[in-house]
């Protein structure tokens, strides 16, 4: 079979310039970059607040999922990259009220900063359509 490749974006200007996705889908499989909490501004949510940037995070990978046709129903796997690995639990707190029923496969990790020393958190996601008919 071959699938054909659509990429998904959320108009961030930055996606031209470092020459990346929001998301790409092939045939049923949907994989999320790295999603910082960002506003529609441009402007970083929640500074200092990891459970409001896991939320903002988590509400922009559900919009990409969106737009591919799935969902959050649909993940499969997610990762939490954390500044701070002492803030795991606040995030996994608000990742859960979003997959408690779907219970995708996890990683949590910590690396040392982002590139905008502002965000405490970015999430990754990857979904396969489970009802897809190609």
């Amino acid at each position: 079979m071959i699938f054909d490749r659509e990429l998904i974006s959320n108009d961030n200007p930055m996606e031209r310039i470092v020459g990346f996705s929001r998301a790409v889908r092939v045939g049923p499989f949907i994989s999320v970059g790295g999603t910082a909490p960002v506003g529609a501004d441009g402007k970083t949510v929640g500074i200092g607040d990891v459970a409001m940037q896991t939320r903002q995070c988590i509400e922009i990978i559900k919009a990409a999922l969106e737009q591919a046709g799935s969902g959050l129903h649909d993940v499969v796997r997610t990762r939490v990259i954390l500044t701070d690995i002492d803030n795991w639990k606040a995030a996994i707190d608000v990742r859960k009220e979003y997959f408690a029923d779907v219970r995708p496969v996890d990683t949590i990790m910590a690396v040392d900063r982002f590139v905008n020393p502002e965000w405490l958190i970015e999430l990754e996601a990857d979904a396969i359509i489970a009802n897809w008919n190609g």
